[in-house]
């Protein structure tokens, strides 16, 4: 049979189910890749900055509705209410993030907290790579910018170092600094002293910026796509196949061929006649 594919024809003719079979696995990565894309693109009113106390209440439940939206407050921070969250990553490398309590100006006090009547919010400042790096943050009125995030949850039986929180946990970080807080953080784009931008995004130095974006949409499966999709596949073999079964049926006829050949010009058998005996004549 392999003689009969490597005809010319044949030949030609494995290279056209090929080129078919490819076009049709594009075709189906396409449809792949389309039965994964997200059914609602990102929210561009997300990166509209609003005000945070117009945004978020203290002392409320998080909605998801307000998680990534860029927001501004003024306030102050607190050099003494800050900490490190370890293990988090900035270019492949493992670091730190760099965690203030920033006190909001005109957001409404809680009740219950005899430290602090102010209300605040944790804000990851930036990313160092040595706890030594971490410094302190801007003193005076600030003006921040930054993308609120729901808080993150604790690690469970975990007991950090002074000046350590396992997460950016909104639970975790009101016992260390004894403060009523927003349930979520911030992580900053820009914090504006009298004007200036003195963020680690604007001021070179160890504190690197984190850089967060907005979260991509939750993807669906678009089970129409993913069915296309396997179909394309099933077209590409049923490509292949034919041209096997082109080939067997042609290996069949050159078979039958060669035996008809043969048959033709095999010797036929002669035939025999039976003569009486000749009667033997007396003189």
């Amino acid at each position: 049979m392999w003689k009969t594919a490597l005809k010319p024809r044949w030949i030609a003719g494995l290279l056209f189910a090929i080129l078919i079979s490819g076009v049709f696995v594009l075709l189906s990565q396409w449809q792949f890749g389309r039965s994964t894309q997200p059914e609602l693109p990102a929210n561009p009113a997300t990166e509209q900055a609003k005000a945070l106390t117009d945004t978020l209440q203290p002392g409320a439940f998080f909605p998801g509705s307000v998680a990534d939206q860029m927001i501004t407050a003024e306030g102050s921070y607190d050099p003494a209410r800050q900490v490190l969250v370890p293990d988090r990553l900035k270019n492949g490398k493992s670091g730190y993030w760099v965690v203030s309590a920033f006190a909001v100006s005109g957001a409404p006090a809680l009740s219950g907290v005899a430290a602090s009547p102010r209300t605040w919010i944790p804000v990851a400042r930036g990313w160092v790579s040595d706890p030594a790096d971490a410094g302190t943050p801007p003193s005076g009125a600030v003006k921040l910018t930054g993308r609120l995030l729901p808080s993150e949850s604790p690690l469970p039986a975990t007991s950090p170092e002074p000046g350590r929180a396992t997460a950016v946990s909104v639970a975790e970080l009101i016992n260390y600094w004894d403060v009523s807080s927003y349930p979520g953080f911030v992580a900053a784009t820009a914090e504006l002293v009298e004007g200036s931008d003195v963020s680690a995004a604007a001021v070179p130095g160890a504190l690197l910026p984190l850089e967060i974006g907005p979260q991509p949409p939750a993807q669906q499966v678009n089970w129409l796509n993913l069915f296309y999709s396997l179909e394309w596949v099933v077209f590409a073999g049923f490509a292949l196949f034919i041209w096997w079964r082109l080939v067997k049926d042609d290996y069949r006829r050159d078979l039958e061929e060669e035996l008809d050949d043969e048959a033709h010009h095999e010797p036929q058998p002669h035939q025999t006649t039976s003569e009486s005996p000749q009667q033997k004549v007396t003189p």
